[in-house]
């Protein structure tokens, strides 16, 4: 019992979980190594974890033998693991549990738009991506009953308020998204059955006990949508950090089908693993030089409160 006119001690901070999430869907890139790179280095310097979960929802696009690839090239480039891999194939189970918590309190519908629908139903918001109008938002059960005889098959959208969502991240800043005028009632499962990337990530970070999300600023937009979540279902948030995309030449960002700046590729080219490694820090702005480096040798110099002033461009980051 505390005494009287003492102070309780204050909660201890959570220790600091990131995580690699790469998708089974090709071979890894430059840019896929500078924001894994960024996730370790922002964990092991504050004497943390990093947790590799396999984020294989596309089950048509992901592939067995690049499951096995990402995992030896993490290895072969210094980006250690302390548990893991996690698969979302299966987790299954838990994604239907937070959807039907959801739905329980009346807080999803089905939605019938097709992909055409939505393109001529709805338009790009600041340039970030299109808002659901609510189409299918007020439809009754005749109006469902019409179109599931038609054939339409329908995916699973979260109603959201009329309330913005503000969140500061480590590299962008200070970032808010109103959910009902910027995003729209957004998809937790789509048509195909498969449980929506937003929802996903949502649950796994806090089974996994992920307390650090580093990824690519085009996910930006998405984390409002992702802290409502896990508002709604009573878990912790992570902090974020929104690191800019490398690029191939202004606003095309580097492409696994293109195979730009492959990593098998740019070992060959480069010499080794550790070139690899200085030559993506030294490009990107963590390192002054482009000279080899194992990322145990970057962690030495590596500051994540000088991470907002490591990128002279914090939104595209043109690769060479």
């Amino acid at each position: 019992m505390t005494a009287a006119g003492s102070r309780e001690a204050a909660p201890a901070a959570r220790p600091v979980v990131g995580r690699f999430a790469p998708s089974p869907t090709g071979r890894m890139h430059a840019g896929n190594v500078f924001a894994a790179l960024v996730a370790w280095l922002v964990a092991k310097s504050q004497g943390g974890e990093v947790v590799l979960r396999v984020e294989d929802l596309d089950r048509e696009r992901s592939k067995p033998g690049f499951v096995d690839a990402v995992q030896r090239d993490f290895e072969r480039l210094g980006l250690t693991w302390d548990r893991g891999p996690y698969f979302q194939h299966d987790r299954d189970d838990a994604y239907e549990a937070a959807l039907g918590a959801l739905a329980a309190r009346g807080l999803t519908y089905p939605c019938y738009c097709t992909r055409a629908d939505l393109h001529a139903a709805s338009a790009p918001h600041r340039g970030e991506k299109p808002v659901y109008p609510g189409t299918c938002r007020g439809l009754g059960p005749r109006e469902r009953a019409e179109r599931e005889a038609a054939g339409r098959r329908a995916a699973t959208r979260l109603r959201v308020p009329a309330e913005t969502v503000a969140f500061h991240d480590l590299v962008q800043g200070d970032y808010a998204q109103d959910l009902a005028r910027d995003c729209g009632d957004f998809i937790v499962r789509r048509s195909d059955g498969a449980f929506a990337y937003q929802l996903a990530v949502v649950v796994d970070d806090a089974a996994q006990g992920v307390t650090s999300v580093v990824r690519g600023v085009d996910l930006l937009c998405s984390t409002p949508q992702q802290i409502h979540l896990q508002r709604l279902l009573g878990l912790p948030e992570p902090a974020y950090a929104h690191v800019p995309l490398v690029v191939a030449e202004a606003d095309r960002r580097l492409s696994k089908r293109d195979r730009d700046a492959a990593l098998d590729e740019l070992i060959a080219r480069l010499g080794s693993p550790e070139a690899v490694i200085g030559h993506i820090a030294g490009v990107c702005g963590l390192a002054p030089t482009s000279d080899p480096a194992t990322p145990e040798q970057l962690l030495a110099a590596f500051d994540p409160a000088r991470l907002p002033d490591a990128f002279a461009d914090k939104i595209q980051i043109p690769w060479r």
